[in-house]
């Protein structure tokens, strides 16, 4: 199955300086669906600190759960991300809607981490497995629960979208951070590689 500009399925995270938050979700990602499938994961800023890599305290974070934090550096968000990306996941609203700004098209496959993590949650599982194709892999799944979490979105406070920005904060704020992206990047995975 072909998904947008290549033959794997591409899931794009999106925050702001591209060195906490979205290459969190990036590693969450590429750790839970291994390099082999047809799952492509990158990450990328509206304000990137470019060619920086994952800020130290969100790559203790992560290396503390065993998850491979070498060879990132930051990059800009352009167009061509976006229009090559099947999912596109900001951190927060306002990520998502700079994301639409720079590709409307993209709206339809584009959320905040959280609120995919909820609406793919309400897609029933039959469902996803009836349109997710003959033989289904986490690629061809990911393909269908985008249109079908879409169905379910709905208005929601802020706070269940958003996942705090703990750059330059207190170390606590990294892990109300990190404790906010984990489990949403867990749901997806999750449902993608049917466990």
């Amino acid at each position: 199955m072909s998904y947008g500009s290549s033959s794997r399925f591409t899931i794009l995270t999106v925050c702001t300086g591209n060195i906490c938050r979205s290459p969190a979700a990036e590693r969450l990602f590429r750790s839970a669906f291994g390099t082999n499938g047809d799952v492509a994961v990158g990450s990328a800023g509206i304000g990137a600190l470019v060619g920086e890599p994952i800020h130290g305290p969100m790559a203790n974070l992560l290396r503390d759960i065993e998850v491979d934090t070498e060879d990132f550096a930051a990059r800009m968000l352009t167009e061509d991300l976006v229009r090559n990306a099947d999912l596109i996941l900001g951190m927060t609203r306002e990520h998502r809607a700079a994301v639409v700004e720079l590709a409307p098209a993209a709206v339809k496959r584009t959320f905040t981490i959280r609120e995919f993590a909820r609406l793919a949650a309400e897609v029933d599982r039959d469902e996803l497995e009836a349109n997710a194709g003959p033989d289904p892999t986490p690629g061809s799944r990911l393909a269908a629960l985008v249109p079908l979490a879409a169905q379910h979105r709905a208005a929601v406070e802020a706070e269940l979208d958003d996942v705090v920005d703990p750059f330059r904060r207190r170390d606590k704020v990294y892990r109300q951070s990190f404790d906010q992206i984990l489990p949403t990047a867990r749901t997806i995975a999750r449902i993608a590689l049917n466990l």
